[in-house]
């Protein structure tokens, strides 16, 4: 099943329910905008190169287009599609005044200097810029991206347009109109998810134990908040490389920096090494899966031990594997509700941008964490209500907000 199939099949649970005319479904299936754009790079060694980018606009019923920008040697069409369908959703789900979008360059970024990386992004950015402004479309960092490339971005439209214009995306750094609270902004709503399922389901989360497969910048943030603001005890973690396990727990910040250093977790003086899918079968309370789309299968689905999976990432369980932890009564958390904490704080940095006046860290994190807990609750309440899982139930009050949007529209012309 294609990334895109598998968004979709999410989706028609939550219609089937909600008895939506299949016409406004089909609708809401499809795409507003996929723009497709070859172009050349000219590399250090005088040779020219041609690489292939992504720009797709899901859905603007509710506002702008809001969406990450990913560099990634198997990024293709069908995963820019699913990615920005999730973002409508997400957005809406949130209550944030924007549709959902998606970008990215089929390359390696590892294979690029420094200079190639800047003049792929200047080129790319340019080339996607007929679909991008801060009242049209507003990029953020994603996979293999980061501030700086965010700032050759914001400078490359302004150049371009002859003024700066700091709004036309976010996640750019602090001292240019970035926002304060914005690199750990998914790993905190995770945490913030995490802590609400832990009450919902009578665990103290001081004595709960963690498992965090995928260790970048989202992993780090969810663990590190985890054990620091709920007291847990993270036991295992994994990056790509492998693994590592300490049974009473590992020093999280020695293990960012250990991270930092060498590149790698599993050479970690501070545990024992595993696989770096053992972390699936750990006897934990909580799992985070926080790597890339697919991770939980059908295949291991029934391996997991934890009470509660928060989806740090988009798209980690498969529909097979779905339903196999709703049978074993696992809780949840799906990634547009879970790691929506990114997307609202780049939406703090949008209007932050816009009415050129910033805010204090404590207040990022004070409504952050007001708007996640107050989404959580509205998930979990709607679950109730239709006796559905939390995936279906968040789906089911972001497809209604849009729809609502939609109709009192109208359909043009």
């Amino acid at each position: 099943m294609g990334l895109f199939e598998m968004a979709i099949s999410n989706f028609n649970r939550a219609v089937a329910i909600m008895g939506i005319d299949e016409e406004y479904a089909e609708m809401l299936r499809r795409p507003k905008r996929c723009l497709i754009v070859d172009f050349p790079v000219l590399m250090d060694d005088g040779s020219v190169k041609v690489f292939t980018g992504y720009r797709v606009q899901h859905n603007t019923a509710r506002g702008p287009a809001k969406g990450g920008i990913r560099y990634h040697p198997e990024t293709n069409l069908d995963e820019v599609k699913a990615l920005a369908f999730w973002m409508t959703w997400k957005t809406s789900l949130m209550d944030l005044p924007f549709g959902g979008a998606k970008g990215g360059v089929r390359v390696d970024p590892k294979s690029l200097s420094e200079k190639e990386l800047r003049r792929l992004s200047r080129r790319y950015f340019s080339e996607i810029q007929i679909m991008i402004g801060p009242q049209h479309d507003i990029p953020a960092p994603d996979v293999n991206t980061n501030p700086d490339i965010m700032a050759v971005y914001m400078d490359t439209y302004s150049m371009n347009i002859g003024h700066t214009e700091l709004g036309v995306v976010t996640g750019k750094p602090v001292r240019l109109g970035g926002s304060k609270g914005r690199e750990e902004a998914t790993g905190r709503g995770v945490m913030v998810t995490v802590r609400e399922a832990c009450r919902e389901l009578g665990i103290e989360t001081s004595k709960a134990t963690v498992a965090v497969q995928g260790f970048g910048n989202v992993g780090m943030y969810s663990a590190l908040l985890c054990n620091h603001e709920l007291g847990c005890k993270i036991i295992a973690v994994s990056d790509s490389k492998g693994g590592i396990f300490n049974p009473n727990g590992l020093n999280i910040q020695e293990l960012i920096e250990h991270k930092k250093s060498t590149g790698k977790v599993d050479s970690f003086p501070g545990g024992e090494r595993i696989g770096k899918d053992d972390v699936f079968e750990m006897d934990v309370d909580i799992l985070i899966p926080a790597a890339l789309e697919n991770a939980i299968t059908e295949d291991n689905a029934h391996k997991i031990k934890a009470k509660i999976i928060s989806e740090g990432v988009n798209g980690p369980i498969t529909p097979e594997a779905d339903k196999i932890l709703n049978q074993r009564r696992v809780m949840v958390i799906p990634d547009i509700l879970a790691n929506a904490g990114g997307v609202t704080v780049s939406y703090f940095e949008w209007v932050q941008d816009l009415q050129a006046f910033f805010w204090s860290l404590e207040q990022i994190r004070e409504t952050l964490e007001s708007m996640m807990t107050e989404a959580f609750k509205e998930t979990l309440d709607t679950a109730k209500k239709y006796g559905v899982d939390l995936r279906t139930a968040a789906y089911i009050i972001a497809i209604d907000r849009v729809m609502y949007a939609i109709k009192k529209r109208g359909i043009y012309p």
